[in-house]
């Protein structure tokens, strides 16, 4: 209900002035017919009856001028306290609540030292009023001190209400603001996942292409002269493709809703499966050597996966422009660290034409699970690419990831 009339005031704020500046008015002529005690002792004196118009009608600018309303309803509330004495009714605070109501609508509209300027002259002026012309030359009344706490009683309350309202309004601003950050926090963090799920279906695109041509190029060369290793090829071929199709069915299905039946369960690639990896570019025409040193780390997930991308981007590459047939993996774990080496004895090649993309993802990989990565030829021949990741847990924000070698 409380509401409902807050919402209605808000809509039509002429109406409410109105209607509160007539019974501001009613009440002001209605003191000036009371005596003391209080009781109805007379008609309401003509000239009262005008003065109180007068200030009512004042008080329907005090939304667009607070202060002009505050200075012209304390001159009539002046007015009709110097003419109490002679009119028979006394100058009480019900006198003056015009003047209260443009105090406390310019409490509400400015600021704190504004308000305590207006406030303080509009108590000395009724103050001093009341004092020059009280009635029976009685300079010294209760009802003064009274006139003077109502005046101050209403700048405070409209100061409270003021202070209320502000606070509302930080509060609600604290909540849109973070409403914005979580917003802003959530696409980040959804233009992240994008990025990193385009680097694995580039990883598993670029891999399984280029042994997919590797292999056909194979077939299609010893279809006429050798059939029987052409069938071969051919059948790793389809098998590359096979894998290929899986690879990229369990990434697609990262996209995929939680509960989707159709989604793949099977678990990321990681180290563990670099035997397979390896054979799969030896059935391309590419042998690598795999040797190890140190004993093996348990590895998170994520680096894990890393880890085994790296190796395969580094693969693929010397399968593209090494034009050599055998290469070499070594891993080496030390401690909390984890060093992976892939070298080939192709022919020399700059880092530019080495990798391209492939090797920007490379580093990109290393770097987001806080490591470092080294791509560079060799001295006598060939190239070399170094990759250093922590075998445990730890964020991406460290020292290997702002110390990269320049080639």
């Amino acid at each position: 209900m409380i509401a409902q009339l807050r919402l209605w005031a808000r809509r039509r704020p002429r109406t409410v002035d109105a209607t509160l500046a007539v019974a501001l008015s009613g009440v002001t002529i209605v003191s000036t017919a009371m005596g003391q005690p209080p009781r109805i002792t007379q008609w309401p004196p003509l000239p009262a009856v005008v003065v109180a118009a007068i200030s009512s009608a004042l008080f329907l600018a005090h939304r667009r001028f607070p202060r002009l309303t505050v200075a012209g309803t304390t001159g009539c509330s002046a007015a009709l306290g110097a003419m109490g004495a002679s009119l028979g009714y006394p100058f009480s605070s019900t006198v003056t609540g015009t003047t209260m109501a443009a105090l406390y609508s310019l409490a509400r509209r400015t600021d704190r030292r504004t308000t305590g300027r207006y406030t303080a002259a509009c108590g000395l002026v009724l103050l001093a009023v009341s004092v020059v012309w009280a009635p029976n030359g009685a300079h010294m009344r209760s009802e003064q001190v009274g006139l003077v706490g109502f005046v101050l009683l209403s700048s405070a309350v409209a100061d409270s209400a003021r202070s209320r309202r502000d606070y509302i309004a930080a509060v609600e601003a604290r909540a849109e603001l973070a409403e914005r950050t979580r917003e802003d926090e959530a696409r980040l963090r959804v233009s992240a996942e994008r990025i990193r799920i385009a680097r694995e279906l580039y990883d598993v695109v670029a891999h399984h292409i280029t042994l997919a041509h590797a292999q056909a190029a194979t077939a299609d060369y010893l279809l006429s002269t050798k059939p029987d290793q052409a069938q071969l090829a051919r059948r790793d071929l389809t098998a590359t493709l096979a894998s290929a199709l899986q690879e990229l069915r369990a990434t697609v299905g990262l996209l995929r809703q939680t509960g989707d039946e159709t989604a793949p369960l099977d678990p990321a690639p990681g180290l563990a499966l670099l035997p397979a990896l390896l054979a799969s570019f030896e059935n391309a025409g590419l042998t690598v050597r795999l040797t190890r040193d140190g004993p093996r780390q348990t590895l998170s997930p994520r680096v894990d996966l890393t880890a085994y991308r790296i190796v395969q981007e580094a693969l693929t590459n010397v399968t593209k422009h090494a034009h050599t047939t055998t290469a070499s993996v070594h891993l080496t774990h030390t401690g909390r660290l984890l060093t992976i080496t892939i070298t080939d004895d192709g022919r020399r090649r700059t880092t530019t034409n080495a990798a391209g993309y492939g090797l920007i993802g490379m580093r990109e990989r290393a770097r987001a699970v806080g490591g470092r990565l080294r791509a560079r030829p060799r001295s006598d021949a060939g190239f070399e690419v170094i990759v250093e990741l922590p075998a445990a847990p730890r964020p991406p924000d460290v020292t290997l990831a702002h110390h990269e070698d320049s080639e």
